[in-house]
């Protein structure tokens, strides 16, 4: 190193103090572009999730058709949701799909929303989800009624057949049973389909079936609170004591059934029914056309012969018209007399007679009276094709006398056999008659008589009265043979004859009547005659008369005798 050149350690050769001096202090350039990122980024992170929707979870038995990313939620054709992830149970039993809706799906996702696939289907005479052939299946739903949020659902099996946004009226019908059925079965009005079948539920108690059913609008106003539904599934035959009956409501319930109902005319005003109101399901059309009766008296009837074709249901009727039904038709044995007794129980709807002049409802002394005069019940024959039987009631003056029997529990009325019955029972009695007649005493005492004619008419007495007739028969052949050919021909002539002085008496009528004519000279002439004559017969009436008060003036003459 050079002496000249300076050293950093100075001239004392100590290094030398650094100052510090305050000043201000920048942001450096380097962490603007870190910060600007992580506004950006927050920013969007707030974004994607304010705008990002509720995830829920809907379990199905089957995924059938539905995949992760791609199935999409839709309502009336728009997207509200994606499925994210299709996952099973834990117990292998059903899968949950995890779907995202969009951004204020919350609104619609209460407990009373519903999820089903929609995928192309064949139901109830319907023809669904034809689209989803191209497009795939998506998930559709409803919303339903406001209720409870909730983000857990389970789906539907069967797409709901009504939706909320479909106007009209739920009713409920309480069936026997629920026959051909099924959910989507159509529900008519005047043969117009108005409605369907929604649900369908059998009671705890088995006793019955709940049928929910939907009316769209403007048909739900035809339904009033005496409407009455009958099932008009397939083909509705009957066969009773009436006769066959075959009726039928469309082609469709054919298939797959359905119902009808109906307003019956009355003097009542008819009150329009409410949502989720309460009707029986009638079986037939007929059924709703029977009355209502809410007044039976039940009664006891014993038969001796066959009731077979007789069975509960069957019609109990007076005169041909209708006052009730059996009940219940069973057998009994009792073992004191041993013997069978076939006791048939049946109800009387007595509001179905007409009172007048008295009092039906205190009828024991009444029925008393009328069994007295020969009230009786008798089986009788509604159809000879299917042989089915019906009680007929009516009076028989010529039966043996009966009382009412009130020792059972109910009251037991007395019978009559059937007609068949009676008439094989009067041959049955006529047979036992003619077993009783002496038949070997009759076929002898035929005999002897036949040998007697035979013995008569071998006699010779017969042969000569035989040979007299014949004579008198051959004497009445010859007069007859004169009469034809003496007789008849002088008959003809007197005839001819008779005819012939007729004739000439007419003849002499004609010119009598034309000399009477009063303006010929004949007739004045007779005129004057005829005067004369008169004239001379009073004279002789006068002498007559003188005669008979002086008869011996033809002695002494007019003067009397000479003194």
């Amino acid at each position: 190193m050079s002496e000249n050149t300076p050293s950093v350690y100075g001239e004392t050769g100590e290094l030398p103090e650094a100052k510090i001096e305050a000043g201000k202090r920048g942001i450096s350039l380097v962490w603007v572009i870190p910060l600007i990122a992580a506004i950006i980024g927050s920013w969007l992170a707030y974004k994607a999730f304010s705008e990002k929707g509720p995830v829920i979870a809907i379990r199905f038995d089957a995924a059938t058709g539905l995949e992760a990313g791609k199935t999409k939620i839709k309502y009336k054709d728009v997207e509200l949701g994606l499925v994210k992830t299709i996952d099973l149970s834990e117990d292998f039993s059903h899968v949950i799909v995890t779907a995202e809706m969009v951004r204020g799906a919350q609104n619609y996702l209460t407990e009373n929303t519903r999820f089903w696939v929609v995928r192309a289907r064949v139901a109830a005479g319907e023809v669904s989800g034809i689209g989803t052939i191209f497009s795939g299946a998506y998930i559709g739903i409803d919303p339903g009624k406001p209720g409870k949020p909730a983000r857990s659902f389970v789906g539907l099996e069967m797409p709901p057949l009504v939706t909320k946004d479909t106007p009209g009226l739920h009713f409920k019908l309480k069936a026997e049973k629920l026959g051909s059925l099924d959910f989507g079965s159509p529900v008519y009005y005047r043969q117009v389909k108005v409605g369907q079948v929604v649900n369908y539920e059998m009671l705890s108690d088995g006793s019955a079936v709940d049928i929910r059913i939907f009316i769209k609008a403007p048909y739900d106003r035809y339904v009033f609170k005496n409407t009455r539904f009958w099932n008009a599934s397939g083909v509705d035959a009957v066969v009773d004591s009436t006769g066959v009956k075959i009726k039928t409501e469309s082609v469709v319930t054919l298939l797959i059934g359905g119902i009808s109902f109906e307003t019956p005319v009355s003097l009542n005003t008819a009150v329009q029914a409410d949502e989720d109101d309460v009707f029986t399901l009638y079986g037939s059309y007929e059924e709703i056309l029977e009355p209502s009766y809410s007044e039976k008296k039940y009664y006891l009837l014993y038969f001796e012969e066959t009731v077979r074709g007789l069975e509960p249901g069957a019609s109990v009727e007076f005169r041909g018209i209708k006052i009730g039904e059996v009940v219940d038709v069973h057998l009994e044995f009792h073992w004191e007399t041993l013997e069978f007794k076939i006791p048939v129980l049946i109800a009387l709807e007595i509001e179905r007679i007409r009172e007048k002049d008295a009092n039906l409802d205190n009828g024991d002394s009444i029925l008393d009276k009328l069994v007295e005069k020969g009230l009786r019940a008798q089986l009788k024959t509604g159809m000879l094709l299917t042989g089915q039987l019906y009680v007929g009631m009516g009076f028989f003056p010529d039966a043996p006398a009966a009382t009412v029997d009130y020792t059972e529990k109910y009251p037991a009325l007395p019978t009559m056999p059937a007609p068949l019955e009676e008439i094989a029972a009067s041959l049955a009695r006529f047979l036992k008659q003619l077993e009783n007649l002496p038949m070997e005493q009759i076929g002898e005492e035929i005999n002897k008589t036949l040998r007697d004619a035979q013995t008569l008419l071998a006699s010779e007495e017969i042969g000569d009265a035989l040979g007299e007739l014949k004579k008198s028969l051959l004497q009445i052949n010859r007069f007859s043979s004169n009469l034809n050919t003496q007789l008849v021909p002088k008959l003809g002539g007197a005839l001819d004859a008779a005819k012939t002085s007729i004739e000439q008496i007419g003849k002499t009528l004609d010119s009598a009547e034309s000399m009477l004519d009063p303006d010929t000279p004949v007739a004045a002439e007779l005129q004057r005659a005829l005067q004369e004559i008169s004239a001379a017969a009073r004279s002789i009436r006068a002498t007559a008369e003188y005669l008979e008060r002086h008869p011996d003036a033809l002695i002494y003459g007019k003067e009397g005798p000479k003194q």
